[in-house]
């Protein structure tokens, strides 16, 4: 590849990779659209693994992305990991054409499988690279590529137990920018969602799949909702569940209380109704709930790696900023908590004071003022 020689008057190329699930996606748009903000003529390219959602959120938000045949390795099958093997040799070929094509003047990783070929190409060919980490446990391709990094922005304090100290920088983690708390917002919550302004609100997220645990948690504590007839309940039960739960919808097995839905598009309106939220743990949604200000209960999965939304949760609980049940226990006590929580004023206020505290707001601005300072060294 040529040189790649980038002056002040000239708008940068700009190569994003990583991806996934939303809680690398989002974070990626955020970046690339606070980068747009500050150059407006700069060439944006992301790139992804060629089966994950990223191939279509991405170009829905007007970028262009192109796709890699990279898989993650199984773990418990290894020799599924023959075909990994080819897999990841044909995305590094195809990774360092992309850079060589298209001469970015910096590669930004956000986390996931595309980003380890992608940045490892980048910075091959001399292009200087971030890295940004959303976890407080670090993942396993940005300790990888670290090395060669030029910057790693992160959420949490105390990564330098994962990456080189100098190297690090405290920005947290962009967020959707259509997440505002308001009165608006809480009007059009209360007619969107049909719900009774003078009951308390509860939501429970389970991610756009949705999450067994919490399903089968609410399930089970349908008598005690049903007994209290001052809350009300949003519950997304994923798009994957939302046949299942319907069943039980015409079976007249929900209460009248609970407010049933596969996924909750306007997620602006469900914050600002909700005076606590039931949640996963992911990186992304404890930026975002930090940012509104929002009381939470957290409910971390067990099925990711190295069991890293427990360590973000016990973040949050060891300075006081949420509630954190493990997901062997929610079934027997989450809703018992909960329906507890949401009477507690004092409580609430507590726990949204101080999780409001955590808040990183501008993320993505301070993580493009990273970038300038990378190219106009």
């Amino acid at each position: 590849m040529k040189e790649t020689v980038h002056t002040r008057g000239e708008a940068p190329r700009i190569l994003i990779s990583g991806g996934g699930t939303g809680g690398h996606i989002f974070p990626a748009l955020s970046i690339a659209g606070a980068a747009r903000e500050r150059w407006p003529g700069s060439k944006i390219l992301f790139v992804g693994a060629e089966d994950r959602m990223e191939m279509e959120r991405v170009p829905a938000a007007g970028y262009d992305i192109i796709g890699l045949p990279v898989a993650g390795f199984d773990r418990r099958n290894l020799l599924k990991n023959i075909s990994v093997t080819v897999k990841l040799c044909k995305s590094m070929r195809k990774a360092r054409r992309i850079v060589d094509d298209f001469r970015p003047h910096i590669a930004v990783g956000v986390g996931g499988y595309a980003s380890g070929p992608t940045l490892r190409a980048a910075a091959a060919r001399g292009v200087p690279t971030l890295l940004q980490e959303q976890n407080s446990l670090a993942g396993v391709t940005n300790r990888l590529l670290a090395r060669r990094a030029a910057a790693i922005c992160v959420a949490y304090e105390g990564m330098e137990r994962f990456f080189p100290k100098e190297k690090i920088i405290l920005t947290g983690n962009p967020c959707r920018h259509d997440l505002v708390v308001s009165d608006r917002n809480r009007a059009g919550g209360y007619a969107h969602f049909r719900l009774d302004p003078r009951r308390r609100t509860l939501l429970m997220l389970g991610g756009s799949l949705g999450a067994r645990t919490l399903n089968r948690s609410i399930i089970d504590a349908f008598p005690k909702l049903a007994a209290a007839t001052g809350l009300q309940v949003i519950w997304q039960c994923g798009r994957y569940y939302l046949e299942e739960m319907q069943q039980l919808q015409a079976a007249g097995r929900i209460p009248e209380n609970v407010h049933l839905t596969g996924f909750v598009s306007r997620m602006d309106y469900a914050c600002s109704v909700a005076d606590l939220i039931i949640s996963r743990a992911g990186a992304g949604s404890l930026s975002e709930f930090s940012l509104l200000g929002r009381p939470v209960i957290l409910v971390p999965s067990p099925n990711v790696a190295e069991d890293h939304q427990t360590k973000n949760a016990q973040a949050l609980v060891d300075r006081g900023a949420a509630v954190m049940i493990r997901d062997a226990d929610a079934p027997a006590h989450l809703f018992d908590t909960a329906i507890a929580l949401v009477g507690n004023d004092g409580e609430l206020r507590r726990l949204a004071t101080r999780i409001a505290a955590l808040a990183q707001p501008d993320a993505a601005r301070r993580i493009v003022d990273v970038m300038q300072r990378i190219i106009h060294p």
